[in-house]
């Protein structure tokens, strides 16, 4: 792709990812990697909500959550997602689709251990999408929680990492007069090759 060049260069899209995000880090006000995560019922409705993207690895997005969460029980059921990363100061996103993994293992264990503690703690007491009487309620169990688990708690078995490995990833950044700079990395799956595309705005 001859035209590739700039901010869309390279031969690997989770490195372009990356730079994006760190370009975004200086830029952006709040979390600049926030992002829009897709998901679908049993019933195929659609669902959308912000969470953080913890980690670009050499091959995959990872983020974490409660399995017992609405979000978690539509990925497990259909075993793929989608996410856009928007940047408004950088006038660019990225919008990714694959497949879905849970990560609850080593790597889940050391990322719940460098959040704060009542981060931990919080993890433990809210069980997340459900009805709650009234934010006293949710205080309470956290206290409970804080005087049963005390200043170390363990990652909670309900509690860890998904894997959303892609096949397909979008950079997008905004031109003049709305004609837009588009280019869609895809393949058949994981161990395909990527074939990339310009697209029209």
């Amino acid at each position: 792709m001859g035209d590739r060049t700039g901010i869309f260069s390279g031969d690997d899209p989770f490195e372009i990812a990356r730079r994006w995000l760190a370009e975004a880090e200086d830029s952006e006000v709040n979390d600049p990697n926030a992002i829009a995560l897709s998901t679908v019922d049993a019933g195929g409705m659609p669902n959308v909500r912000m969470v953080l993207l913890k980690e670009i690895e050499p091959a995959a997005f990872v983020f974490y959550t409660n399995y017992t969460s609405t979000k978690a029980q539509e990925l497990d059921q259909a075993g793929m997602a989608a996410f856009v990363l928007h940047w408004k100061s950088l006038r660019r996103q990225i919008r990714v689709r694959g497949h879905i993994t849970r990560e609850d293992g080593p790597q889940a264990d050391a990322y719940y251990k460098s959040r704060s503690l009542k981060s931990r703690l919080g993890a433990w007491a809210s069980h997340q999408s459900q009805p709650l009487a009234s934010r006293a309620t949710l205080m309470a169990e956290v206290a409970k929680v804080t005087a049963r688990l005390g200043p170390n708690p363990q990652r909670p078995p309900f509690w860890g990492g998904y894997r959303l490995v892609p096949v397909e990833i979008e950079f997008w950044a905004d031109g003049a007069f709305r004609l837009h700079d588009r280019f869609a990395w895809r393949r058949e799956n994981a161990e395909s090759a990527w074939e990339i595309h310009r697209l029209c705005p």
